[in-house]
């Protein structure tokens, strides 16, 4: 009986101490749950405080950039400014060549026109099939204006057409009531075009 008592007791006295050791560690974790929350209460209230106070809550400061990341954004950068001052460059060179070559031909093509003009004035005076000679000069006429035209050289149309002064170069006035008004009723001399430019204006008579 003495031994079961004794049993008893140091069964009782481990529960004791095990339930006691449970409401120690719940009571430590509501403390601990306690002070958390007021903490975050301060956090919150201390970053309030500081809005309303014209005051910004503190951040942490950012990570300086590396040195050769700076180094490649300023190389970069670079390259990119000189790859567009190149594309300029060579697109103002690709307009002043067209344009100087453009000015080149003009100029060509105005020493050759008197050369045309000699060739019709002497045709006019002779009649298709009249000899040899005079067919050879035809053909070689023909072949010159079929040259000037594959470069882009066209006679401007004059006669029957209303006068414009960009095209046109009114050197005779007549009144003819059988044409309509500011019409162009002869040619003194033939115009050219090279593209879409004049290169000599056409001489003309003007009616009304």
């Amino acid at each position: 009986m003495a031994e079961n008592k004794e049993k008893m007791e140091e069964f009782s006295t481990e529960e004791a101490v095990k339930e006691a050791m449970e409401n120690a560690e719940a009571m430590a974790e509501e403390a601990e749950a306690e002070v958390t929350e007021a903490s975050e209460e301060n956090t919150s209230e201390e970053s309030s405080k500081e809005e309303k106070d014209g005051k910004k809550p503190f951040k942490k400061k950012e990570k300086k950039k590396d040195k050769r990341d700076e180094q490649i954004e300023q190389l970069t950068d670079r390259v990119t400014r000189q790859m567009a001052e190149f594309e300029n460059f060579r697109r103002r060179t690709e307009q002043e060549k067209a344009q100087m070559f453009g000015n080149g031909a003009k100029a060509i093509i105005e020493k050759v026109l008197p050369v045309v003009d000699n060739f019709e004035r002497g045709l006019a005076t002779v009649e298709e099939g009249a000899d040899p000679f005079s067919d050879g000069m035809l053909m070689i006429y023909k072949q010159l204006l079929t040259t000037l035209e594959e470069a882009g050289v066209k006679p401007i149309e004059a006669v029957g057409k209303e006068f414009n002064p960009d095209f046109h170069n009114a050197v005779m006035h007549v009144e003819d009531e059988e044409v309509g008004e500011n019409i162009v009723v002869e040619e003194f001399q033939k115009g050219y075009m090279y593209n879409d430019s004049v290169v000599r204006h056409s001489m003309v008579k003007v009616a009304n």
